[in-house]
């Protein structure tokens, strides 16, 4: 503050005498810094720089990625992870060997952010070949469960509304993945991992998504006339609209059979989970989950009834005795697993079909 006010005082014009002859100090930057704050790119980079060096304790490394998470909730912020190279190397922390527990779930955290709702983003960030390295996030032998909680999170911001990332689970075992999630010791996972199930089941119109993710832009008003084009986060999804289109290849990925002999294929799992859950908690204390079954009855509403899905013979058979005996539970409750009375007797009619 004082060499600002000495500042100040030198570089003034006085009211009486002669104009000064002495030309005009510069102000330091450091100041100028002080005073109207650092860029956001100039944060994000000094950020990643800290978050990054090993000769820096953990803490100092964990703060310096949450303040990084911060500055990419605004979207512009995440959009010149880019351009500053910042992706790369923000990878490469789950990468590493030398990466702590605590440290990758923090990465994780903030890629899931700069993914969420930002197709630019999410393309961006498929460059690098991204899902071998989230889906080894997700396993029990190697993460804790809030890192596995984290790694749903990024796993999520980059499949939601991202046909190309959905393409390539089947290559990399994403579904198979996903299947073992369910039975996660940690309930926040398979709450998790249900709800993005759904997510990417749900057909998705390319209307509704302008409408969804684009609040600011005209829709066309005919045929002939599509929307502009803007040079922005969703200027993808825009130009090509099946781009964001999940549900289809959803579907078929939970009809397919495990590729191991004899394992369940996605749906099964669901089905099972749900009749049958596997306990969870730390000592495998805890039977149920009220909205982990919601979510999975949600899943088969979806998968029958919007999708227009059929369940199989097997499937039929379990999910009748489940279903009859829940409904006699349940009577006359408005909501049954999260349905509607007229939407539990659609997905009823679709198993006894």
């Amino acid at each position: 503050m004082q060499s600002l006010l000495r500042w100040s005082v030198e570089n003034s014009t006085p009211s009486t005498g002669p104009p000064p002859t002495s030309t005009t100090n510069k102000l330091d930057p450091g100041i100028i810094d002080h005073i109207l704050g650092k860029p956001d790119t100039q944060l994000m980079k000094e950020a990643l720089t800290v978050g990054l060096d090993e000769r820096q304790t953990e803490d100092t490394r964990l703060q310096a990625l949450d303040d990084l998470e911060m500055l990419v909730q605004n979207i512009d912020n995440a959009n010149d992870l880019k351009k500053l190279g910042i992706w790369q190397p923000l990878h490469n922390l789950l990468l590493s060997s030398n990466t702590s527990d605590s440290l990758k779930m923090q990465t994780l955290w903030v890629v899931g952010t700069a993914l969420q709702n930002n197709p630019a983003a999410q393309l961006a960030y498929l460059d690098l070949d991204p899902l071998p390295a989230l889906l080894k996030s997700l396993s029990p032998s190697f993460n804790s469960a809030e890192t596995r909680s984290r790694a749903l999170y990024a796993l999520s911001g980059l499949l939601k509304l991202n046909a190309a990332a959905v393409q390539q689970m089947g290559v990399v075992g994403g579904w198979s993945a996903l299947r073992m999630c369910l039975e996660d010791s940690e309930i926040r996972v398979r709450r998790k991992t249900t709800f993005l199930l759904n997510t990417l089941l749900i057909a998705t119109s390319p209307s509704s998504s302008q409408v969804n993710l684009q609040p600011n832009m005209s829709l066309p008003t005919s045929e002939t006339a599509p929307p502009q084009i803007h040079a922005n986060s969703h200027a993808s999804m825009l130009s090509d609209p099946s781009s964001v289109s999940t549900s289809a290849l959803t579907l078929a990925a939970i009809q397919e059979e495990g590729g191991e002999e004899g394992s369940l294929s996605l749906l099964d799992a669901l089905i099972s989970t749900l009749i049958e859950p596997v306990p969870f908690g730390v000592d495998g204390e805890m039977e149920k989950d009220d909205e982990f079954q919601e979510n999975v009855v949600r899943i088969l509403y979806t998968f029958a009834i919007s999708c227009n899905g059929a369940f199989s013979a097997v499937q039929k058979r379990s999910l009748a005795g489940f279903l009859g005996g829940i409904a006699a539970m349940q009577g006359e409750k408005d909501l049954i697993f999260g349905l509607t009375s007229e939407e539990w007797e659609e997905l009823s009619g679709a198993v006894r079909s």
